[in-house]
Parts: structure tokens; C-alpha cells; sequence
């Protein structure tokens, strides 16, 4: 999932994030990063058994920070690539109740098997995520009974992790040309079939054209580099409206070795295209990405103005046969079986005794609110929700058209289930079209791994009726759902 210099050697297409030499250029951000791992344990290997990293004393004051070093005994061969943390909780003071946060695939220090639950299931807590420290590159070689030391240390606020063996210290601090992003977006541009599909409609968009000129209208540092790869006498200016100069000084730093023009445009720009992706916008909703379309209608205005001729500051900067890439987003959803998640979001109310409903508010309560309210559409790796069941078809509920100014739109549908559960809720995400021929299409569906969806729980479980708005002066998506 974070070493992409070796994913890129698989790919083999010509474009190098991560050319040899500097191999950590772009990588994982250094940090816990929460995680639902319970739905990896099909892929998981372990190589040591669970072992104490710091234990907190509630009864006494906290220090502000603390070093250690763990001797770690490895229990089979082969490379760690994370490491996997959690809480055990212990309730009492005899030290006879525990809780613990562990996934269900790992014994819990209690001895005590988890509750089971519907559809015998173990029991799933959105709120207790574990955590995952990422080794960088391939990990650390391990073999079975060898020792491996690990020096851990917190400060107030966060837990870090230095793995290395012979005792010997190998953190570098990151170089102002190193990018470090989260692991799914690491894990996207190494995708093979992501890649290809990125290459091959920017080399359609390019046919026919000696030496164009390309904006990339995003976050994202690797279309410059497709661009550059595959025409060498293309020229390429990026925005980076969030990386900024951390981007540009990336691209200084692999510009060699992906035939890429650092030169300021003077010419007429024939391409603009994104992924699209946002630094910092990763953990919204799907539709803050549309923020594409927002851009590329700035750029249009600014150089076409409709009521006069004359040009702006940015005249000359696009050409009115400009090819935008992607071309279009659909917006799709289908109905959901989630019972984990909305368990994990219904309202309180009476709790041992004890009135909780005035804290649904706070914590944007979504299943079983009184009257007609509705919750907040959420932002959620689908596939961490636990146990979860697609019950409708795909449904098609609005497109937006980047050749078009942004503007308002509405979108209807009825969902009919093709299949039996309870319905929860539905999903939903933008696939975003890449070419005018509608034949390279990018989903970031439920079954993706690299993209959140958003996800409108039901108050009450049934079938439905679902409408949607767009509102392009503040860039939100309102849904309202109606029981047939």
C-alpha cells in the first residue's frame, strides 16, 4: 500500500514519482494513521506477537513525553512493512476488567472473547479504530527468532516509531523536495490500471498536437510527469493549490528524469487537466473535489469574458478548443446494507438510566432521529464499515459537464432493491469520465480502497425515493430521501 517505487517498477509505462536514487522522494506521512484493520486480515501477516509499547496511568499526571526502546522477537520470516497499534483498556482497579480496541483477528489480552453480533459478526465500533505506522520502502527484513529493536516515543499529542536493527538510528528528516502524502493517495499512484487508464486518455487528448501546452489544474504530480513523458517537447505549469511549494520543489527535484520543462508558459494552453485531487481535501466528501469544475470555469471567464472582447491579466493562457480532462463527473449511488455503521451512528437516548440525546447533535446522530430529521451525509471508506451489502443497482443521479460553467443541478431517481437485507442508507461517489468518448471512465465506488464515498444513513430502514441539489456557490451536495 506505501511503496510505490516498487509498484512503478511493475508499472513500467515510463513515468517515475520516484526515480531510482530517490527512492523516498514521495512517501507515506510519517504518522499514525487510523485504520478499520479488521477488513485487511486477508492480507495480513503477522510477524511477532502483540507486545506493551507505554502504559498510561489515569491516576497520575501524564508526562509530556516519554522514549523507549521494545526488543520485538520475530515469530516467522518475511518484511514488516507497519506496524499495528491499539488501546487495552483496563476498567477497574483490581485489574480484572479489560477492554480492549484490538482487531478481532488478533487474541485479546483479556482472555475474553468479543460480543457476537448480527449477522455473527464480531462486534464493530467506528469510534475504535486502530492505528497504523507505515516502515518506509520495502520494510524491514525479519527472520524468525531474530531480534528487532524498535524505539517508540509520544509526545502530548501523538505516538512515532523508529524501526531499525543492530540498533542502529536511521531517520532522516524529510528534504524540502520530499513529498509525503496519506497512504491511500501513495497507494492510487501505484496503481497499475489507474495509471494506464490516466496515460492513455492524455495521450488521445494529445494526439494530433506537435507541442501542447498543459495545465494541471489540481494537486496532482503525476499528470504533469504523464504529460512530460509522453511528449517531451510539451510544456506543463501546475497550480498546486494546496501542495504550493513542497509540489514545485518535487518537480525540480524529478524534472530530469521525466523529460519535464521547468520553462514559464508563453504559449497558448490546449490542455487542462486533473485527477482531480486536493491536498488537505482528502478525508471530505467525494463532491469537494468538483472543485475542478470551479477552476476550469475561472479559467475560461478569465480569458473569454462573455459581454466584452477584451482580455485579462492571464491573456494568453487557454485556447478556446482546449481539451479538459476529466471531461465529466457522474454523479452514483446505490442502496446499502450497513448495519455496523448505523448502529455505530443512531441516536442515544436513555443509556443505563441516564438521558444521552443531548449530545446527538454533537456528534451528528443519523439513525433513528425523531420526526423527519435527517443526518448529515458523512464521509467513509466503505469498505472499513464493517459488514456491508450492496442491495440496488448503480444508479446515475446527476452529471456535471467541465465543458459547461459551473452551475446549480438536480438530480431524481427511485431506488427498487435487486436485493434482500435492510436497507441502511446508500452510497454515494463520483465517477469521473476522462476522455469525450465516454470509454475511459474512473470509479471511486465502494469497492475502490483509495477514495471515500459519502454515505446518507436512513433514520428508519426502507425503501426510498432519493433527491439531490447542487450548489455551486458553496460546492455542497444536499440529499433528501423520501419513504415509498
Amino acid at each position: 500500500m506505501h511503496d510505490l517505487h516498487s509498484s512503478e517498477a511493475n508499472a513500467e509505462d515510463g513515468v517515475w514519482l520516484t526515480p531510482s536514487g530517490t527512492e523516498n522522494i514521495l512517501s507515506v506521512k510519517p504518522q499514525q494513521h487510523a485504520m478499520q484493520c479488521d477488513a485487511l486480515a486477508d492480507e495480513i501477516r503477522l510477524l511477532s506477537e502483540p507486545f506493551k509499547v507505554f502504559e498510561f496511568d489515569f491516576w497520575k499526571r501524564p508526562d509530556s513525553h516519554r522514549a523507549t526502546k521494545i526488543e520485538i522477537k520475530a515469530t516467522a520470516d518475511g518484511h514488516a512493512h507497519a506496524i499495528i497499534s491499539w488501546w487495552v483498556l483496563q476498567l477497574d482497579s483490581a485489574g480484572s476488567v479489560f477492554y480492549s480496541t484490538a482487531p478481532r483477528w488478533v487474541r485479546q489480552s483479556s482472555g475474553v472473547d468479543l460480543l457476537q453480533c448480527v449477522h455473527g459478526m464480531k462486534d464493530w465500533c467506528d469510534h475504535w479504530k486502530q492505528c497504523v505506522w507505515f516502515i518506509q520502502g520495502t520494510g524491514t527484513p525479519a527472520m524468525k527468532h531474530q531480534t528487532l529493536s524498535l524505539r517508540a516515543s509520544h509526545d502530548q499529542t501523538s505516538i512515532s516509531y523508529r524501526f531499525n536493527m543492530n540498533d542502529q538510528v536511521s531517520s532522516r528528516s524529510p528534504k524540502n523536495d520530499h513529498l509525503t502524502l496519506l497512504p491511500e493517495r501513495i497507494a492510487l499512484y501505484g496503481d497499475k490500471a489507474w495509471r494506464s487508464a490516466l496515460i492513455g486518455a492524455v495521450r488521445n487528448a494529445m494526439s494530433g498536437k506537435s507541442s501542447p501546452t498543459c495545465i494541471v489544474a489540481d494537486d496532482s504530480v503525476l499528470l504533469a510527469l504523464v504529460v512530460s513523458s509522453l511528449l517531451p517537447s510539451s510544456k506543463v505549469i501546475s497550480m498546486f493549490p494546496g501542495l504550493r511549494d513542497k509540489g514545485f520543489n518535487y518537480l525540480r527535484a524529478v524534472a530530469d528524469a521525466n523529460n519535464l520543462s521547468m520553462d514559464r508558459i508563453k504559449s497558448l494552453v490546449n490542455l487542462v487537466v486533473g485527477e482531480p485531487f486536493y491536498h488537505g481535501s482528502e478525508g471530505m466528501l467525494p463532491w469537494q473535489n468538483l472543485r475542478f469544475w470551479f477552476s476550469v470555469t475561472s479559467f475560461k471567464e478569465a480569458c473569454f469574458p462573455d459581454s466584452r472582447n477584451e482580455r485579462t491579466l492571464l491573456d494568453p493562457l487557454l485556447s478556446e478548443d482546449a481539451f479538459i480532462m476529466p471531461c465529466k463527473g457522474i454523479l452514483r449511488l446505490c442502496a446499502m446494507s450497513l448495519p455496523d455503521l448505523w448502529r455505530s451512528r443512531c441516536s442515544l437516548k436513555d443509556v443505563e438510566g441516564f438521558d444521552h440525546s443531548v449530545v446527538n447533535d454533537t456528534f451528528g446522530a443519523c439513525g433513528d432521529l425523531p420526526g423527519e430529521q435527517q443526518g448529515p451525509c458523512l464521509p467513509y471508506y466503505v469498505w472499513q464499515c464493517g459488514y456491508t451489502k450492496k442491495l440496488s443497482k448503480v444508479y446515475s443521479l446527476m452529471d456535471f459537464n467541465f465543458s459547461e460553467p459551473i452551475h446549480s443541478c438536480f438530480g431524481k431517481t427511485k431506488i427498487k432493491f435487486a436485493h434482500d437485507g435492510i436497507c441502511h442508507g446508500f452510497a454515494v461517489w463520483i465517477d469521473w469520465v476522462l476522455d469525450e468518448k465516454n470509454s475511459i471512465v474512473i470509479s471511486t465506488g465502494p469497492e475502490s480502497r483509495y477514495w471515500k464515498q459519502g454515505v446518507q444513513l436512513l433514520s428508519r430502514p426502507a425503501v426510498m425515493n432519493v433527491e439531490a441539489h447542487f450548489d455551486p456557490e458553496e460546492g455542497e451536495l444536499a440529499f433528501k430521501s423520501m419513504f415509498s
